[in-house]
């Protein structure tokens, strides 16, 4: 049993774990960023975790939500692994099992996930190994051990001070009572320092049989604290070093320059132009077209999956006649349609910003399923990511004439590698959930009787409409106001069937309608403004848009689960 202190055990298994998770991420350069343990573990938890907390996570952290994961579970690992050296301090062997059975989680982390081989259990491996080492080094190891530093030859063992003794003779003075005219001492007796000198406290503590010129040896304590913490920085040191090199690494392996040298063909088709005043371009208004840096992202990956072009494949299989197997270049080969698509995230609250519009480029799948030749009761096309994630979408959306695309551009450019470079879907009209698959490498035709795409168990419908819903951009909430004319402006949506109006009231008071901007097609969203009188005091707006069909969107709040939220955006001003 190891003697040291609570605190200097549990920094000790907070370093293993450095090192364990610091050294795994250059060899994951190698056998790929999924196989790293805090991002295989982090998937796990993704897969795992209870619905109600992925969408606490979402709503707190909006696209933020997998950084807040990452460093949550690294406080989480940091705080499981000073238990564990607070354990090893106790008995060695506890901590060692605990790092081993977070390598053990690790390696079935990344051997489960999608594509994965037995390289992928190298990482956490390795990790683990020498994390194991790092803290027995610690513990029972030359950097934990007490070890007292050895006195040099010749240098007497520190004793304390001799006792006076216990009796005086007239005719001997103390050497301390000498008076200072008294003769000097004989060379056989000890000299005495001046009285016009004060000893320094290890001089004068010393016993007159101790010889002048004796140190006393620092305690051994301190010695063995110093080379803890030394040990300690150095090892942390060089966890961050390599990690952070790791990911570095990482990086410039990346598909970056694949991306930039793809040379994306003119579109067959191309987008409407967009009608003049489509964009009112207000103050706070979300812009008509989003820029790709700024559309929102949604989805299960912790990292960005790097999907070279020239090895990409796409398989059209299942349930269909004629199985099709495409590369990157048959499919650029092909006629490209160009069209603007707005886009919606199932968990894009009332009034929320999980969602954006975009002229995206591709081929249309209606075409591709025609060629395959589904078989009849094939309801549902199954997309495949690389990193195995799952969506659901009924066969009939696919082919019903809408401009559902594979699409390979996003804005005039490439995809954006977070946003499914190479290839994605995009459906007008659906929910990303059952419809957005990035990093699209399967079409599986099946049905709904047979297979659940990966939000159905988690208890998400299987099929998601996007219901009609709009926003009040400016004013903001708790914005403060100027008496008199005011601008309110927002944008509705009703993908695949357009929005017909949009009106707006003040403290329930009664609806007025509100203008909108022209839009290129049913399929976008559309950009309103209404113009008020606002009179001082406080004042609550609200909004509330019908789509084409004459369906109003309800007043009721509903949560985003199972098929998207309902109510009315709400927003209190002052007018001062």
């Amino acid at each position: 049993m190891s003697s040291m202190s609570r605190g200097r055990a549990a920094l000790a298994g907070v370093t293993a774990a450095a090192v364990a998770i610091g050294v795994a991420e250059p060899v994951a350069v190698f056998t790929g960023p999924r196989s790293a343990p805090l991002v295989a573990v982090g998937g796990l938890v993704v897969d795992a975790v209870p619905e109600s907390l992925k969408q606490f996570a979402i709503a707190v952290f909006g696209t933020y939500d997998k950084v807040a994961l990452l460093v949550g579970t690294a406080v989480l690992l940091a705080a499981v692994a000073a238990l564990l050296g607070v354990l090893a301090a106790r008995r060695l062997w506890l901590g060692l099992a605990g790092i081993a059975a977070f390598a053990v989680l690790g390696v079935a982390a990344a051997l489960t996930r999608a594509g994965a081989d037995a390289y992928d259990a190298l990482p956490s491996l390795v990790g683990g190994g020498l994390g194991a080492v790092t803290l027995w080094a610690f513990v029972a190891g030359p950097l934990g051990r007490d070890v007292t530093s050895p006195a040099p030859a010749g240098t007497p063992t520190p004793t304390a001070p001799s006792a006076p003794p216990s009796h005086t003779s007239p005719s001997h003075t103390p050497p301390s009572a000498a008076s200072p005219s008294a003769e000097s001492p004989s060379p056989a007796s000890p000299r005495l320092p001046s009285p016009s000198h004060t000893p320094p406290p290890a001089i004068a503590a010393l016993a007159p049989d101790e010889p002048a010129g004796w140190e006393p040896q620092e305690p051994a304590d301190h010695e063995s604290r110093r080379r803890f913490l030394r040990g300690v920085g150095l090892l942390a040191g060089t966890a961050a070093v390599a990690g952070l090199g790791g990911h570095w690494l990482a990086g410039q392996r990346g598909v970056s320059a694949a991306r930039q040298a793809v040379k994306l063909p003119a579109p067959a088709a191309a987008a409407p132009p967009l009608p003049a005043g489509a964009d009112l371009s207000l103050a706070r208004l979300a812009p008509f077209v989003t820029p790709n840096r700024e559309f929102y992202r949604i989805d299960t990956a912790l990292v960005v999956p790097q999907v070279d072009p020239a090895t990409w494949r796409l398989r059209i299989h299942g349930r269909v006649r004629k199985p099709i197997e495409l590369s990157f270049d048959d499919l650029l080969a092909r006629p490209m349609v160009e069209r603007y698509v707005t886009l919606a995230c199932v968990s894009n609250e009332v009034g929320g910003d999980l969602i954006g519009n975009a002229r995206w480029l591709g081929v249309p799948i209606r075409e591709l399923l025609d060629e395959a030749q589904p078989e009849e009761g094939a309801d549902q096309v199954v997309g495949r990511s690389v990193d195995g994630w799952t969506c659901g979408t009924p066969t009939a959306v696919l082919r019903d004439g809408r401009d559902a695309l594979l699409a390979v551009g996003m804005n005039g450019e490439p995809l954006p590698v977070e946003h499914g470079f190479p290839v994605r879907m995009v459906v007008p009209g659906l929910y990303g959930y059952v419809s957005a698959c990035k990093w699209v490498t399967e079409l599986e035709l099946t049905s709904f009787a047979d297979f659940d795409a990966y939000w159905v168990p988690r208890g998400w419908s299987a099929q998601g409409p996007i219901k009609t819903q709009s926003r009040i951009d400016t004013p903001r909430a708790r914005g403060r106001l100027t008496a008199g004319p005011v601008t309110v402006a927002g944008v509705a949506w009703a993908q695949h069937r357009g929005v017909r109006s949009v009106e707006v009231r003040v403290d329930g008071g009664p609806w007025q309608e509100a203008t909108l901007a022209p839009t290129p097609s049913v399929d976008t969203w559309v950009q309103w403004s209404w113009r008020w009188d606002a009179g001082p005091g406080e004042h609550t707006l609200q909004v509330r848009a019908t789509d084409a069909g004459g369906e109003t969107q309800p007043e009721q709040r509903r949560p985003v689960a199972p098929d998207g939220a309902t109510g009315w955006h709400t927003v209190k001003v002052t007018v001062g």
